[in-house]
């Protein structure tokens, strides 16, 4: 049974699974188009970081950015390789909307890539109810990412 706790950045095994999804994100795309957050990025004071954990073990990462106005942005999921379909990245997903909800946001968005390595990611969202649109934020178009976005 996975537990999800609020997370404080300051364990090596969420800094290590934290640098091991940035330097994955920025394998697949263009640095000018990468937008996972570093460490520093992270402990922006409008981001809440959760991690789940299988016993003593991390078994993956995920966030809420709260952009003001009612939206909020998902940012940073990865489950650990050692962890892969377990339902540890849906488990987040959850949490995560539910968390948007119990805040009062209206809108959850996420950017991520195009390349292929990504599909598993969309078919958890798109099932989870997100859908294709359009940039939001700071974000700009390209070939490189996507948008998708979740009414609450």
């Amino acid at each position: 049974m996975l537990e999800i706790r609020q997370d404080d950045l300051t364990g090596e095994p969420t800094r290590a699974l934290l640098a091991l999804h940035l330097a994955d994100a920025r394998s697949k795309t263009p640095a000018e188009f990468s937008f996972a957050l570093d460490l520093s990025g992270l402990q922006a004071p409008n981001i809440t970081v959760w991690t789940a954990w299988d016993g003593p073990a991390l078994a993956g990462v995920g966030a809420l950015k709260d952009l003001g106005d009612g939206c909020g942005e998902v940012k940073s999921m990865r489950t650990d390789p050692r962890h892969l379909r377990r339902g540890v990245a849906s488990a987040l997903l959850d949490h995560i909307v539910g968390e948007a909800r119990r805040r009062g946001l209206r809108r959850l968005s996420l950017e991520t890539g195009t390349a292929p390595a990504y599909a598993p990611a969309l078919a958890l969202y798109r099932k989870r109810g997100f859908t294709d649109g359009g940039p939001f934020a700071d974000y700009r178009p390209s070939a490189h990412n996507q948008f998708l976005h979740l009414e609450l």
